[in-house]
């Protein structure tokens, strides 16, 4: 484990059968994912598949309106309708009902959000009324009859907008739209830099909105036990224990009588993580009717009420010396919130985002301003990347600029400013851990050949064509700790991760875990980090997560933190396992424990290997409890909260070449160059698929995705007809390698990967078409007409 892929770039990794592989090879190969067979043939399990003996459905009645007064709802024509059992709406609602948010700032406003709308709504897609009826599709006609009166008020929907002194008012507690002012870094000390600059450049820039599109629309089914008092709630989650907490607080359960359980859950991209008005209804509603209780969310829906990712207008200003090198950094953004503080919303633009501005760079001098905006469209919270996709997009179009302005080589300059030694502490809080970050960047120059690629750049533009090359060196924070900074940062919730691994009187093993996969191929290497730390074979090691009645505690799966995190609690718990089991072999094979060595699943007394013990025989002799060492309790297992150090900070170098066609605007990507380094590797082949996955989002970001509001606060782009989702036809092939900086950090040496290339990929092929056209910039999605403009612009010598 740790070595570079052996692999030739862009040949891609081969799957290995788990039978050709010894088991003590097993961690680091490049095995075929266990959870794939049930996925293909049909036979997983998602939320909507659940089917109860005596279940109903439910549908919601949602705002026509971005804001608007609620000056009546008439639902009689629907509870009259045949088959309808009940339809509520807030005035019936006899529990708590607002969503809390889970990461506090100092300056943070704090508003009531309602899970179902009473006076005012202040988005699109806003909760007003529940239907419960016997069938789908008499729920659905029957919300389509109930009669809402609004009086319409005003609408913002762009953040610098809404905190103009006219701008219409979201919240009457906050009525200057400012949900929080944030800043980190050192003003002075950046004003300084700016003086002694001899060149300056800036940018004004945006990072749209982004809606979340999951293969598998956010649903839950609730059933409830009158009897004990038991709630249990299935539902597409990607962190089941923080779902239970904060929802045992919104419709009064008791948090031991509620059980959250997440079946097979088709993505999720980190809109699965936030506590949603739905899930709670459907609770309710089961606890109302003592009956299962079903609600799936359509498309449509899942467009105007998933929490929504980005929405960043930042203006960012670099100083730099003669020579090439950066002196200051000062970046001043408006976050859009949207109409209410999501789970996390308060964390993703601030200590997500303004921590990661130092990049893969050594800035002397950096500070950054946040102001928060409360707006009329839904909750903006994180998705894929959280906060480190925007960050490396305002340092890295800066990057590119500022190379420019001082005549270098965008790759030359970016050496000349790299970070060297490490551990390095920024001007922005955060310590990285590890890296080597010339060593991506030489790895990448060599698989483009890059001053030939060069070379036909210039060629190329003197037959008229326009190729452009962009490059991304970009950063990653995963696994955010340990709880303590969490909690002095505003985390209400602690960022540890729980592990339990049990030897069954058998020999097989069963781990369980508090992450929550939905995509990440969990169940395989889990697998592989148990088998290798216990030495038994892979397939006998189960693996459990993603419900609370199974795993005592979890904090779940996002920000790229399972392997890193959970990975590593399962680790520690083996180790715990290991030792209790060589205590009694000692004991059996009639040795110090200190003479027992450990290797291989095998205890052999040193010296004396025909004397020993495998791991699996221990196993059966703990329960039997027939010869045990004193004061030893029977049974094999261990648990262990694993809460790290630090962050770990994986990086990488991405690299874009397109051709722009100036008569068209339209954009060839040519090639696209991925070489990242995540530490080491548990499987390189699922590495590579979370790089690919991940890569395609963020070139749908770059050339294809925005959430568009019209004046009224009306969603423009409800539909996949007019939301373009990259298909295939979109996505380049993408020539991929890697290097291996271990982290020092947990004891697997992993770092995440998950949300890498999201994170990489906007700037790469933003660069590479400003490259190409020879303008400063050009804001996202890259769309024809836009791209046509600046390049008809900048051949005209006007401003792009």
């Amino acid at each position: 484990m740790g070595a570079e892929s052996e692999s030739e770039s862009g040949s891609g990794v081969q799957s290995i059968d788990p039978d050709d592989v010894d088991a003590a090879d097993i961690l680091g190969s490049a095995i075929e994912r266990r959870e794939d067979p049930a996925l293909l043939t049909g036979d997983a399990e998602y939320t909507d598949d659940i089917e109860l003996p005596g279940m109903v459905h439910m549908t919601i009645k949602r705002s026509q309106h971005a804001h608007a007064r609620i000056e009546g709802i008439d639902t009689s024509e629907a509870e009259a309708m045949d088959g309808v059992i009940e339809v509520f709406t807030a005035a019936d609602l006899d529990v708590p009902g607002s969503l809390p948010t889970g990461w506090l700032l100092d300056s943070l406003e704090q508003v009531d959000h309602p899970i179902l709308a009473e006076e005012r709504v202040r988005y699109q897609g806003d909760a007003l009324a529940v239907v419960v009826a016997e069938e789908r599709y008499v729920a659905h006609d029957a919300v389509d009859r109930i009669d809402v009166d609004y009086d319409r008020l005003g609408a913002v929907v762009d953040p610098d907008e809404a905190l103009d002194d006219d701008a219409p008012v979201v919240h009457d507690d906050a009525g200057d739209n400012v949900a929080f002012d944030w800043e980190i870094g050192d003003a002075e000390k950046t004003d300084a830099a700016f003086a002694d600059a001899d060149h300056v450049v800036d940018l004004d820039l945006e990072n749209q909105l982004l809606i979340p599109n999951a293969m598998e629309p956010r649903a839950a089914v609730a059933e409830y036990n009158p009897s004990n008092d038991e709630l249990a709630v299935h539902m597409t989650s990607q962190n089941p224990h923080l779902h239970r907490l904060l929802m045992s607080g919104v419709i009064d359960h008791p948090e031991h009588k509620l059980q959250v359980r997440a079946p097979d859950v088709g993505g999720g991209f980190g809109s699965k993580i936030h506590h949603y008005a739905d899930e709670a209804l459907v609770a309710l509603a089961a606890k109302r009717h003592e009956r299962p209780v079903k609600w799936t969310a359509t498309r449509t829906e899942t467009y105007l009420t998933d929490a929504q990712g980005r929405g960043h207008d930042t203006h960012a200003e670099m100083a730099l010396s003669a020579d090439g090198d950066i002196l200051g950094f000062r970046v001043d953004t408006d976050a859009n919130l949207g109409a209410y503080l999501s789970t996390f919303a308060p964390a993703v633009p601030t200590y997500l985002y303004g921590t990661l501005l130092s990049g893969q760079y050594d800035i002397p001098a950096i500070h950054c301003s946040v102001t928060g905006a409360f707006t009329n469209v839904p909750p903006v919270d994180a998705y894929r990347g959280a906060g480190r996709p925007e960050a490396s997009f305002v340092v890295e179009r800066m990057v590119h600029l500022a190379a420019k302005e001082v005549g270098m080589d965008p790759a030359e300059f970016r050496r000349r400013n790299f970070v060297g030694e490490f551990p390095y502490q920024t001007e922005v809080a955060v310590e990285y851990d590890s890296g080597d970050y010339e060593k991506t960047l030489d790895r990448a120059l060599d698989i483009l050949d890059y001053d030939a690629l060069r070379e036909r750049q210039r060629e190329a533009r003197e037959d008229g064509k326009y190729v452009g090359v962009g490059l991304s060196a970009y950063i990653e924070a995963c696994g955010l700790a340990p709880s303590e900074l969490a909690g002095q940062l505003g985390a209400q919730a602690g960022l540890w991760e729980s592990g339990l691994v049990r030897f069954h009187p058998s020999g097989k093993v069963t781990a369980y875990c508090g992450t929550s996969g939905h995509g990440q191929g969990h169940d395989t290497t889990y697998a592989q980090i148990v088998a290798n730390e216990l030495g038994v074979d892979y397939d006998d090691v189960e693996v459990v997560e993603g419900d609370t009645d199974e795993i005592p505690q979890g904090m779940g799966t996002y920000g790229s933190r399972s392997a890193a995190v959970g990975g590593s609690a399962l680790v520690k718990s083996s180790r715990k396992l290991v030792e209790k089991a060589k205590r009694i072999a000692a004991h059996q094979l009639e040795a110090a424990p200190e003479d027992v060595e450990f290797e291989g699943g095998d205890f052999q007394v040193a010296g004396a290997p025909d004397r020993s013990m495998h791991i699996t025989e221990i196993a059966t002799q703990a329960y039997l409890a027939h010869d045990m060492p004193d004061d030893m309790e029977p049974g094999l297992e261990a648990t262990s909260f694993y809460d790290p150090d630090n962050f770990v900070f994986p990086f990488g170098l991405h690299a874009a070449v397109v051709e722009v066609d100036p008569a068209t605007g339209e954009i060839e990507i040519e090639r696209y160059v991925a070489v990242d380094d995540v530490g080491n590797q548990i499987n390189p082949k699922i590495v590579e698929g979370q790089i690919h996955g991940g890569v395609a989002q963020g070139i749908g970001q770059a050339l294809y995705e925005g959430a568009e509001y019209d004046d009224n606060g009306q969603l423009v782009t409800g539909s996949m007809q007019d939301y373009t989702v990259p298909k295939a036809e979109h996505v380049p092939e993408m020539e991929t390698d890697s290097t291996c900086t271990p982290s020092p950090v947990n004891p697997l040496g992993v770092k995440g990967v998950g949300e890498a290339g999201t994170i990489a990929a906007p700037q790469a092929v933003v660069n590479a078409v400003c490259d190409a056209l020879d303008v400063e910039h050009i804001d996202m999605p890259l769309k024809a007409e836009k791209v046509w403009r600046a390049a008809n612009a900048a051949t005209d010598g006007g401003e792009n």
